[in-house]
């Protein structure tokens, strides 16, 4: 009888730590991403910063590609206020999504330590 525990176990931990794996491997990639969109905000924010010391009168160019576009003050800053709306909104959802993984395998974990321990029991 000790062989088919063991067969169940060796596959309960070999599926646990494939999630582990795979869930370490999307943490980073949410950090990784994370961290993109803080400094993108950071960015954005000091830019503003800069911007709204500037007199409106002052004519302001947008980089696109290899040409810039004549924009006034207040297109520019609604779009800098936008970039940050969204950078905020994206950091959120990528947290929730890094809690929710880093719940599931401690979740797993928890399992298979009960199945352990009801194992050890019999």
């Amino acid at each position: 009888m000790a062989a088919p525990v063991d067969l169940e176990l060796k596959k309960a931990f070999a599926e646990l730590q494939g999630k582990m794996i795979d869930t370490q491997q999307k943490v980073k990639l949410a950090d990784l991403q994370i961290e993109q969109l803080s400094r993108m905000k950071k960015h954005s924010n000091l830019t503003h910063a800069e911007i709204t010391s500037l007199p409106d009168t002052t004519r302001m160019y947008e980089g696109a590609g290899r040409m810039f576009i004549l924009q006034s003050k207040n297109e520019i800053t609604n779009q800098l206020l936008e970039k940050q709306k969204t950078a905020d909104e994206k950091i959120k959802e990528l947290e929730q999504k890094k809690t929710y993984l880093e719940r599931s395998v401690k979740d797993a974990e928890d399992n298979i330590r009960e199945m352990l321990m009801s194992r050890r029991a019999q």
